[in-house]
Parts: C-alpha cells; structure tokens; sequence
C-alpha cells in the first residue's frame, strides 16, 4: 500500500475513533438521574412528584430521604447531591455557609405545622401552658426527632419550652434519627405519644392527630430548596423548577403541605 493511502486510512480511522469516542461522556452525563435529597417528611410527596415529573419529561429523579441534618453533613462530605430540600432554615444556612448551594437557586418552598399524635384511640387535647404531658405519657415515652439536629426535633423542643412542658417530659423522650422514625414509634405502640409534622400524620394510617402546637411557640417550619454547588445544571434546575408548577403544588397541598408565598 502506498504512503498515501496508508494515511488517508490512518485518517478515517482517527475519525471513527473520535465519532465513537467523543460525544459518549457528555450523552451519558445528559441521561443521569437527577439526585435529591430532601428531609424524611418529604418522602411520600416527593416520590409521587417525581413520578410526575418523568411523566411530563422523560427524565428520572433519584431521591435519599433522611433528617436534613444527616443529610446536609453528607454534602459537606462530597456525596453526589444536585438539589438539597431541608426541614429547616437552619441546614440550608450550614450548606450555603459553606459554599455549597447555588445561592441564586435557593427558594422558601413549603410550610407544615406541628403536632402531637397518638395511637387510633387517644383523645384530642388542647396543648398550652399546664397541659401534663406526663401524666398522658404514663410510662410510656415521648417520640421526637432528636432534639440537637432533626428539625422537627429542634422545633418541638422549642415548643415544648416555650410552653413551659419541657421540664415534665425531657426526661421521657425516645428520641429518633428522623421525624418517620419517631412516627413509626407510635405507630407500632412503642411510644404512646409523638411529636411530628401534621403532613407526617396525615400519612400515617396507624395514628391519630390528637393536638395542634401554636405557631408561635416554635419557629415558622420552612422547607428551603435549592441547587447544590455540583448539580447538574438545566435538568436539576428544570428538576428544581418543577417543584413550583401547578402539578407539583396540588401533589404539595392533598399531601397537607402549606405553599409559601415566594413560590
């Protein structure tokens, strides 16, 4: 063979060779789940969302349900998020801290209000200043997010100082990794009475709604959403954008959730 023709095969084979490895890395990016990690009280909303979401679009979402604590430590360590939902301002504040939201990104997306449950048969009370919780206990315990790091945790403590009970039950809490966790608690009679979001009873087949906590006794419970520094740029911001359509804020409201006024 000639060394022309030696080089014009060299030619089209180099060609070949970077048609077929060339674009694969950014086609392959492109087809990649978009990764969620949103708080444990989100979970059953959030999976009917993004089913929702593949519908209209195609495009899959992956989520990681836990306490908003556990999982914005998880990010600060490098785990593969593109979009962060927390329970609280709080966690968000730690992320954005730390440099890893895309500040621009971040939204207020939804409320929930605080409650107390117990089993099928417990009877509603009117929870304020006076109300003994202990005695309700007996001897069982009260189911609660860990109060140092789960946000429904950290709220309820606040309610329940706030109300002055605290003193009377800080000493009978079964304290959970996350506000399902505490849920499952009572719902299986391992604690007669637990503290969690009214989205979370609403879920919960196995218990009963029994009390509301006023407003202002603990802060405002907000959802902040938000792009990670490492999300993959127009599906988890079109991810992201979803969250706000009319779909999703109906799937928010039959869940129980409140929509906040920034959406």
């Amino acid at each position: 063979m000639s060394l022309k023709l030696l080089k014009s095969a060299a030619l089209v084979l180099g060609l070949l060779a970077a048609a077929v490895t060339g674009p694969a890395p950014s086609v392959q990016a492109a087809d990649k789940p978009v990764t969620v990690f949103a708080a444990a009280s989100l979970k059953d909303v959030l999976t009917k969302i993004g089913a929702a979401w593949k519908a209209e679009t195609g495009k899959e979402a992956t989520f990681s349900f836990a306490a908003s604590s556990a999982l914005a430590k998880q990010v600060e360590q490098g785990a593969p998020a593109d979009v962060f939902i927390s329970a609280d301002q709080k966690w968000m504040d730690y992320l954005s801290k730390a440099g890893l939201i895309d500040e621009a990104s971040r939204r207020d997306l939804l409320g929930n209000r605080l409650v107390l449950v117990g089993g099928k048969d417990a009877k509603a009370v009117d929870i304020k200043q006076g109300l003994d919780l202990r005695a309700l206990l007996g001897e069982g315990r009260l189911a609660i997010g860990l109060t140092a790091s789960v946000p429904a945790g950290i709220y309820a403590k606040q309610a329940l100082e706030h109300l002055k009970l605290w003193d009377g039950v800080k000493d009978k809490l079964a304290e959970a990794e996350n506000v399902r966790a505490a849920l499952v608690l009572v719902a299986r009679g391992e604690a007669p009475l637990g503290v969690v979001y009214e989205t979370d009873a609403k879920a919960e087949k196995g218990v009963k709604q029994i009390g509301i906590f006023p407003e202002d006794s603990h802060d405002a419970i907000v959802y902040p959403a938000a792009l990670t520094r490492q999300g993959k740029g127009a599906d988890a911001a079109a991810f992201l954008a979803f969250l706000g359509s009319p779909k999703a804020s109906a799937l928010f409201e039959e869940a129980g959730f409140s929509l906040m006024k920034t959406q």
